[in-house]
């Protein structure tokens, strides 16, 4: 029997390649990987981190994580681009209808990183390295992006092949390959191994992944318990876990938040604050065909006092106006009067929409307002965001679909620059 062929696909720093594509579309002559730029942020409002950057701009010093303040004191020319979340789920889900021409089983493990499984696919599109420069190929001639594809024969080899070197690259890390490709890098490099594990691994004299490989498995066991069992078995390839197949983005919580420009003094304000990120919350939740069974809203005062209240709905939703009115609750029971410069709303505890589970009081109510909301999706989808608006923002001053999103949503990804 022909052992397993998997691919790992990866696109390189995905907000920033995304967004270049998609201005290089609608016919911008600059290119965001070629200058010194950032994705993140508002400039104006002061606020936001960096997501993603470019090569010039990581030369320069910028760090992911980093606030865009400290990120412009570093680089006086840097271009900063406030993130776009629509933009770039239709460039995943693009990349995604391209990975399925060549396997049905794909697995997603973040919204820019894929497992492909191409086992016995070889009869149709050629050894998986041939097949490998196709993808990539037409990924970048189709999309206008570029990705690295790892092969081997499980997700962790793939996953450690494709971040050999980048970008725009395809590499092998097949088991018999290990000790030559995987074992003289940095023991950090070694997927699940981080800065305080490799600071603990370095103390005990491990450097590299082949010395945690070589090393006594039983002293790793004693000091880092299950987590320094795990890493032992990866540096030697070992890689059990099962693939799950499926077209979905593992979020494990949806969230929006805006920093105001003014203090949020009154009850009113704060509420229409509240819609419009509720707006984005809940199309994100349709869009994703997933329902919440938990509602949060969070607080920031003008004072940076942090504060929170959640919670736990009677059946799922993705309606706006329930987690509207569920968020306008939280807000009224928590706040205490001070001043807001933050706002935020999270849904989490998702679940799949396509299960949708009705009382016999409210079935026809319900299936009226799903339909509401998918005809405001669609004419939102067709003619941008802002063609359709709640009366309530007319004269208010305030956006009807305010705030970006939360990055802690997405599984971290790997390929930023």
């Amino acid at each position: 029997m022909n052992r397993r062929t998997i691919m790992h696909i990866d696109v390189n720093s995905a907000f920033l390649s995304w967004q270049a594509a998609y201005e290089k579309q609608i016919g911008m002559e600059r290119d965001l990987r070629e200058l010194p730029a950032i994705i993140g942020g508002n400039e104006k409002s002061r606020h936001g981190i960096v997501l993603a950057k470019s090569a010039i701009a990581k030369k320069a010093g910028i760090r992911t994580g980093e606030s865009i303040m400290e990120a412009r004191s570093k680089c006086k020319d840097l271009i900063i681009v406030p993130p776009n979340y629509d933009l770039y789920m239709k460039c995943s889900r693009a990349l995604i209808s391209l990975l399925k021409e060549y396997s049905p089983n794909i697995s997603i493990f973040s919204i820019d990183e894929s497992f492909l499984d191409y086992t016995e696919m070889e009869k149709h599109f050629g050894p998986p390295i041939e097949a490998a420069y196709k993808i990539k190929d037409r990924i970048y001639k189709e999309l206008g992006f570029t990705v690295n594809i790892g092969i081997s024969t499980n997700k962790l080899l793939a996953k450690q092949a494709g971040e050999l070197s980048k970008p725009n690259k395809v590499h092998t890390l097949y088991p018999e390959e290990i000790k030559e490709k995987l074992w003289p890098l940095p023991v950090e490099e070694l997927f699940m191994v981080g800065n305080k594990t490799k600071q603990k691994l370095n103390k005990i004299g491990i450097y590299t992944i082949g010395d945690l490989a070589n090393s006594d498995y039983n002293l790793i066991s004693s000091k880092f318990k299950a987590h320094g069992r795990l890493i032992y078995r990866y540096a030697w390839g070992i890689d059990d876990s099962n693939i799950n197949w499926g077209n979905s983005i593992p979020f494990k919580s949806i969230s929006n938040g805006t920093t105001v420009p003014f203090n949020v003094e009154d009850e009113e304000t704060a509420h229409i604050i509240l819609l419009s990120l509720v707006e984005t919350v809940s199309r994100r939740l349709r869009q994703e065909e997933a329902k919440a069974n938990v509602i949060s809203v969070f607080l920031t005062s003008y004072e940076f006092k942090y504060s929170t209240h959640q919670r736990k709905l009677l059946f799922p939703t993705n309606n706006t106006n329930e987690i509207y009115n569920t968020a306008k609750d939280l807000f009224n029971e928590m706040w205490d009067g001070l001043p807001i410069r933050k706002i935020g709303v999270r849904a989490s505890e998702l679940v799949s929409s396509l299960i949708t589970q009705l009382t016999l009081f409210d079935k026809e109510n319900k299936i009226k307002m799903e339909r509401i909301d998918k005809a405001i999706d669609n004419i939102r989808e067709k003619y941008g965001d802002h063609s359709i608006m709640r009366g309530i923002f007319v004269n208010s001053g305030l956006k009807p679909m305010m705030g970006g999103f939360e990055v802690e949503e997405y599984p971290p990804m790997s390929s930023i620059l």
